[in-house]
């Protein structure tokens, strides 16, 4: 059920946090130099191992600020990013212009940078791909959410999978995919913070990822891969049940995305700390 947005939440839109920077990768870490340009597509991609390359993330204190999410259950389940919502004393899915559900229920993963969020109900559930058997070097994403607390949308390829290590507020390991950026929402430059829980699509509308971390720098876009996912949702005990958005194309990836966005299939999360005036 909606409610009007109280003060806290004009707040937070209107005067306080506009570029939500809660996670960023520390450019000092031993990460590795940018790859080359691959083909379009190269061989299937491999399983995990103790050999790929590790990127150092900082976790900073956590702020209020906004960040994104996506549904996957009529009944109100949500997936976000563990670092945008694990520390707040109130959270809130903003669903119109001055009105925001409330999130009755967080729920963060102890293994990876992922949360489940319940409100009363979610409109558009999307479909999660949980197989990684089919992905390919070199494939597509379509990363959907809200950089910068405004509407956006980036596309990249894939380049591997490395080991992120998170330090900080929590630690974590967790195996993700890392993306090469290859274009974004006309217009929009600097950094993707704010992007953080949205969905990954491949190009058949499927969510093949949650997009969790960046490194500027390098042009790369980090992902929880399909099976954390899955991990989490069993852990958890939540079922998925959703369906895929439109196919992605290079060319109709801002509408679509759009789209997605005005359904409420991805929508703004906002957190606020014990620290923020009511």
């Amino acid at each position: 059920m909606l409610r009007l947005v109280p003060d806290w939440l004009l707040y937070i839109v209107v005067i306080a946090v506009v570029v939500f920077v809660l996670f960023k990768v520390d450019q000092r870490s031993n990460a590795p130099e940018a790859l080359p340009e691959a083909p379009e597509t190269g061989g299937f991609l491999p399983p995990p191992s103790v050999y790929d390359p590790e990127i150092l993330v900082e976790v900073g204190p956590q702020s209020s600020g906004l960040g994104s999410a996506f549904a996957i259950s009529s009944d109100g389940w949500w997936v976000t990013a563990r670092h945008v919502v694990d520390a707040c004393s109130r959270v809130g899915i903003i669903v119109s212009r001055g009105a925001a559900a409330p999130v009755r229920q967080v729920r963060v993963a102890q293994f990876a940078d992922l949360a489940l969020l319940k409100t009363d109900r979610a409109p558009s559930p999307l479909a999660i791909d949980a197989s990684e058997r089919m992905l390919q070097v070199g494939q597509r994403a379509f990363h959907v959410g809200f950089p910068q607390g405004r509407p956006g949308e980036v596309y990249s390829r894939l380049i591997g999978r490395e080991n992120l290590i998170a330090r900080g507020r929590y630690q974590v390991d967790e195996p993700v995919l890392t993306w090469a950026e290859l274009g974004r929402t006309s217009g929009m430059g600097g950094t993707l913070a704010g992007m953080s829980g949205g969905p990954a699509f491949d190009a058949s509308g499927q969510v093949i990822g949650v997009t969790i971390a960046e490194s500027a720098r390098r042009g790369r876009i980090y992902t929880a891969s399909p099976a954390t996912i899955m991990h989490m949702l069993r852990v958890e005990q939540v079922a998925a049940r959703g369906n895929p958005a439109p196919h992605f194309t290079t060319d109709n990836y801002g509408q679509e995305s759009d789209a997605l966005r005005r359904s409420l299939a991805v929508a703004q999360v906002v957190c606020v700390t014990d620290d923020t005036p009511s």
